[in-house]
């Protein structure tokens, strides 16, 4: 299905230190990595990568715990196997074992939140950070009333214990998947059958769905812990920040997108697209043309 999707990208697989990351690379130019959401793979940038591999080597990758990447055991206190924190370290580890020093980033959704992390955990890194329909996980624990608790359910109830809703998902995955991307579509390009069929396919698997769920766990528990101390000594993203929201998104209905960010990075621009949540397949061709332009006045080009 990748290679219907993905012509020219060539698939690989980087061992980061114990955890197998399924990677896929295309193009010339400097580094470029895109990072998924939820319940999404790599997959989900299959209209925006063709279009950036003439200017940049694209790197997409399944984030741990997703698509056809390792699902490693989370024993250790707060979920930690899957803190932003241990999934960004992976991206890095992958980058560099690709013979990338330095590098721009962008993620949309959980990718986004993994990719905040790894600007702020290596920021030497980190060219410059593109983050897309999302504010920071520790703003939007801060500020949760009745309305975020309905638009965004899903946090509450993939963060609850005792397997619940592992055993509720795992009934009828493709159900879950399907109608939790159509619920945050409206207006923009449809989803490809095909990239709808692989996320499912890799989202029938327990050890995803489980893995998924700790991921949010995580976010509730020990993220919030990292995100405090770094909120307590000041830190901020030091790299140029871009900020892209779909202006019928919850996101885009709820914040101001920009002025939230301003007091997590130093630099900050950005816009909203014509679509709801899914930017990368709804919005592909203006996520690309924005993305590019921003990278070029970085002189990441």
């Amino acid at each position: 299905m990748n290679d219907e999707l993905l012509p020219g990208f060539t698939a690989r697989r980087v061992d980061a230190e114990g955890v197998g990351v399924n990677v896929r690379v295309a193009g010339d130019g400097p580094p470029l990595l895109l990072l998924h959401g939820y319940p999404q793979t790599h997959v989900i940038w299959h209209r925006v990568a063709p279009l950036l591999a003439s200017r940049y080597t694209v790197v997409l990758t399944d984030l741990r715990g997703y698509g056809d990447s390792d699902k490693p055991a989370s024993t250790a206190p707060g979920h930690a196997a899957y803190s932003k924190r241990a999934m960004a370290a992976d991206q890095y580890l992958v980058m560099r074992e690709l013979g990338f020093e330095r590098f721009a980033v962008a993620g949309h959704d959980r990718g986004g939140r993994v990719a905040h992390r790894l600007a702020l955990d290596y920021a030497d890194a980190v060219a410059a950070l593109a983050v897309l329909d999302i504010v920071p996980t520790r703003h939007t624990f801060a500020t949760a009333d009745t309305h975020f608790a309905l638009g965004y359910y899903h946090w509450f109830f993939l963060a609850a214990g005792n397997g619940i809703p592992e055993h509720l998902i795992g009934a009828d995955p493709g159900f879950w998947v399907r109608t939790r991307m159509q619920a945050r579509h409206h207006g923009g390009t449809p989803f490809h059958p095909t990239a709808m069929a692989e996320y499912v396919r890799c989202f029938s698997d327990p050890a995803a769905i489980h893995a998924s769920c700790e991921d949010y766990r995580a976010a509730a528990g020990i993220d919030l812990e990292h995100d405090e101390a770094d909120a307590a000594a000041g830190r901020l993203v030091e790299c140029p920040v871009l900020a892209l929201w779909g202006e019928h998104s919850f996101v885009g209905r709820s914040y101001d997108v920009l002025d939230v960010w301003r007091d997590y990075a130093k630099v900050v621009i950005g816009q909203a697209l014509p679509c709801d949540h899914y930017v990368p397949e709804e919005a592909p061709e203006a996520t690309a043309s924005v993305l590019a332009e921003f990278l070029a006045r970085q002189g990441w080009s």
